[in-house]
Order: structure tokens, then sequence, then C-alpha cells
């Protein structure tokens, strides 16, 4: 497969690296290693899918003109738009090419995240009642500095938007009473601090997301019937411990088994393998999980904006 990559900054040279021989050229308007300025400037005929890592004003657009002369592609997240109605747009014209869009979310493809779903489908955990994540990083001044990046909700679509996926990645989509319990902005225009919580969802669900832990950080608590499990840190942020622990009735002291990782981060190599795959494989458009997501997203910007002011 002969894949080009669309944005030439951070995500997009990891792009770049993780396709390995796969990759034959670069698009960007401004970066003296891209050999195009503009995606319409490629060749059709020398590509067959494209790895798009722009901001999110001209996603739109560049999907329309790639899914439209039959390229799959693979989104950086989220995939915004003004409009449900352009996202199911996108859908149906990928479906009718018979290409794969996929949006990217690479902590899927997390270890953790992955034993994590696995032991909720298994039921060893009985009812879940409560799921808490909290995800931090540092770079409140990059963003800061950034003209494109310190505008809008800020950190809630940037960070958030990994929380809410990861959301239903294990759970389904939560139910649609999810809101901004707090937003600030303590060194940027946009907020760089933002929790929301859900209390109708199955589990309930609570998210603390900031540019402001110095040292890059993520924990979970799953607080379930028959145990508790808990994720600590990332493989890239390592070690990252996965551990959970079977409760004692009718109180003790509960046995627990856990999971440490010390290792690189393997995210980028599988989400490109599973991409490929699907490209690869016939898997269909399906941007049911984008439109819920861009909804939400939606919903509690406005909401955080308001709050922050």
């Amino acid at each position: 497969m002969r894949v080009i990559v669309v944005g030439l900054g951070v995500q997009g040279h990891k792009r770049q690296r993780f396709a390995g021989n796969d990759f034959v050229a670069a698009v960007d308007p401004v970066h003296p290693d891209a050999r195009f300025r503009d995606v319409s400037d490629v060749p059709l005929a020398a590509y067959d899918a494209a790895l798009v890592c722009t901001p999110d004003e001209p996603k739109i657009k560049l999907l329309t003109y790639l899914l439209g002369n039959g390229k799959h592609v693979l989104v950086e997240k989220p995939l915004w738009a003004a409009d449900d109605k352009q996202l199911s747009a996108l859908e149906a014209l990928g479906q009718q090419k018979g290409v794969f869009c996929y949006t990217a979310y690479n902590h899927r493809f997390e270890p953790h995240f992955v034993r994590m779903r696995e032991l909720i489908a298994s039921q060893r955990l009985g009812r879940i009642y409560r799921c808490r994540m909290f995800y931090g990083n540092g770079t409140a001044r990059l963003v800061r500095d950034s003209q494109w990046r310190d505008q809008g909700a800020g950190v809630l679509p940037d960070l958030g938007s990994h929380l809410l996926d990861t959301a239903t990645f294990w759970f389904g989509a939560p139910a649609g009473d999810l809101k901004v319990t707090s937003a600030s902005r303590f060194e940027n225009q946009a907020p760089d601090h933002v929790t929301v919580s859900s209390e109708a969802s199955t589990p309930k669900l609570e998210f603390e997301m900031t540019l402001l832990m110095w040292r890059n950080h993520f924990t979970c608590d799953v607080l379930a019937e028959k145990g508790t499990a808990h994720i600590e840190s990332l493989c890239k942020w390592g070690p990252s411990r996965f551990t959970v622990r079977t409760r004692v009735v009718p109180s003790g002291r509960p046995p627990e088994e856990s999971v440490t990782l010390v290792q690189d981060d393997p995210t980028w190599a599988l989400e490109y393998e599973y991409f490929k795959a699907g490209c690869l494989g016939g898997k269909r458009t399906d941007l049911g999980t984008d439109r819920w997501l861009n909804q939400t997203l939606r919903s509690l910007s406005v909401d955080a904006l308001k709050v922050a002011a």
C-alpha cells in the first residue's frame, strides 16, 4: 500500500515513520521537507491512502477530496465538523467508493486499555459502578504559543476526545447527561483544565483533563461490585501498571494482580497495521462514533467556555 502524509508537523512525522516503506510523499504548504504544497498536486495514481495530520478546520474538505477520489484515509482525532450532516456525507462517500475512513485514537491500542476492555467484557468485576479517568500533560506553554491550538475549548477536544473515546471503547456511548463541572484558564486563552461527569450513564463517569501536569500522567480507576481495576500511566510515559483487586466480603485487604510494562509506545505501529489491514481487507467506513463524539464535544465545548468565563 502506498501512502501520503498530509500535514508534516509532529504527528505527521510520526505517521511517516511508522508507515515505513509504504510512505511515498508528504504534503504541507510550508514545510521544506514536503514534496507537495497541496494534496491536489499529488498525482492520483501515485498513492492508495492518506494519513491526514492537519488542524481541524480543513479536514472535511480534505477528506471529501480524498474519499471522493477513492483513497483510504486515516485522520487524526477528533474528526470535527460544524454540522453532523458533513460526517454523514463523508461516511456515505466512503461507503460508495468502497474505501476505509478511520479516525485515529491510538490509545485504543495501549496494552492496558485492551486489558481493561477484556476484563470488563468478561464480567469478572460484576456490575460496574463508576469509572474515573485523569489525563494530564505539561504542554500549557506550548499550546499558548501555538496560534491554532490555544483557541476554542482548549484541552477539552484535545485530551477529552481521548477520554470520551476510551469510554465508548470500554462501555459503549455514555448517556446524554455529560456536563462540564469545572473549566479554568489558568495560563492560556482557551481552557487548560476541565472536568466532566455523567451521573445517568452506566457506569457513572468522571473525566479530568489538564495541560498543567508538569510530568505527563494518566490514571484510571474502575469501581465495581466484585472488585476494582486500575491503570497508572501509559507506555510512552512508563512504567505503566495495570492492577486488578478482588473484593473481600464483608471487608478486608483484597488479593491483587498487577502487570507492569516498561517498553516503548506500541500504539502507533499497532494502529497503522490496523488501518492498513482495514484498507486491504475492505473494511467499511463507519463514522457513528465520530458523530457521537462530535455532538458531545460541541455541546461540552459551549459549556466549558461558559464556565471558564
